[in-house]
């Protein structure tokens, strides 16, 4: 490895899952993962876990990885707080923040510290992968976990057409950042009332001014939600787009357009090839292919026709005071960039 590799000491990378489990369902799994990754990285968790599971995660996960408490209490979005208590924490220059169904490669990892070398933020291009039923069978470059070219679960086959789509149209928003720990440290963090929460980091940086890299050609793998969690996330994804007024503008426009074509089948016909297309150019896109199927891009009119409804009842929510998140609401979005600018000045 080059000198920014993340094997040196002090370390130049570090890694930080901000973490909140109401069941330990894949709690071995995640260990194996987080194993894997000490040792090519430092490792820091922040658990915002009930006791009884913060317990069974320090017994589970592998001695080197740091584990913590959050301890921003005023963040209204638990992942903030962990991630500004990771801030703190942190001993490296560099930060990745990923979730917990995030699954980094080391190889990936000493991208991300070379990209860093002329950026104060990057963000990579997630796709799904689902568990394999034999781990052997993987490559050695792979992590154990997750394997691309295993079938997935209907609903991430449905949600890829959203990353498709966001592909075609600019970039996608993945589960993962990676920051320079300085950047974030100098603006005082940021918001933690917001939903959209790695937005208003983005937003954050480029407030400061920062400069973000968007690397759409390095796949970071992400493991699909249940089904249960995929249906609880459409209204909350939908309500992201409340901080984005042209593609709010955009969405709002696809339930008249849809109920007019209703009853003339061709144009409805000619709507769908038309995203479909457009999401099979987001698919092939940056070496897109050899992460997502031949198939992806035929989802995309039905994450079309969902987002059409969901955004509505996401605007409801709004005048409804905020979308529940983990026992609150959360009227904010995101703020904007000349607004985040105001509070770093004042």
């Amino acid at each position: 490895m080059d000198d920014r590799s993340p094997h040196l000491d002090p370390p130049r990378l570090e890694y930080l899952l901000p973490l909140k489990w109401s069941a330990d369902t894949g709690l071995a799994e995640l260990a194996d993962y987080l194993k894997l990754l000490s040792a090519h990285v430092r490792v820091l968790v922040v658990d915002g876990s009930g006791d009884e599971l913060f317990a069974a995660h320090a017994r589970s996960f592998p001695a080197g990885v740091r584990h913590y408490r959050p301890r921003h209490p005023e963040c209204r979005n638990g992942k903030v707080n962990g991630v500004l208590t990771g801030v703190d924490m942190a001993e490296a220059e560099y930060l990745v923040i990923a979730d917990d169904d995030v699954r980094y490669t080391p190889e990936q990892l000493e991208r991300i510290c070379a990209l860093l070398g002329d950026a104060d933020v990057v963000r990579p291009q997630n796709y799904f992968a689902s568990l394999p039923s034999a781990r052997s069978s993987l490559p050695s470059s792979v992590p154990s976990s997750v394997h691309p070219r295993l079938p997935l679960p209907w609903h991430a086959r449905w949600d890829t057409g959203r990353t498709l789509l966001n592909r075609a149209f600019g970039a996608d928003y993945p589960g993962t950042l990676a920051v320079r720990t300085e950047v974030l440290r100098r603006t005082g963090g940021y918001s933690g009332d917001a939903l959209f929460e790695n937005l208003e980091l983005l937003r954050t940086v480029r407030a400061a001014g920062g400069t973000e890299v968007r690397a759409d050609d390095l796949f970071v793998a992400r493991l699909p939600s249940s089904t249960s969690q995929f249906f609880r996330q459409r209204v909350r994804q939908a309500y992201d787009d409340l901080a984005q007024p042209l593609r709010l503008a955009a969405e709002l426009s696809l339930l008249p357009v849809l109920l007019r074509s209703a009853r003339r089948p061709g144009r409805l016909a000619a709507l769908s090839a038309a995203v479909a297309a457009a999401a099979e150019y987001g698919r092939r896109r940056n070496g897109g292919r050899q992460v997502f199927g031949p198939t992806s891009a035929l989802w995309a009119p039905l994450w079309i026709l969902e987002r059409a409804v969901c955004v509505w009842l996401a605007v409801q929510w709004r005048l409804r005071g905020g979308v529940p998140y983990s026992g609150v609401r959360l009227k904010t979005a995101a703020h904007s960039v000349r607004r985040i600018r105001q509070r770093m000045l004042g």
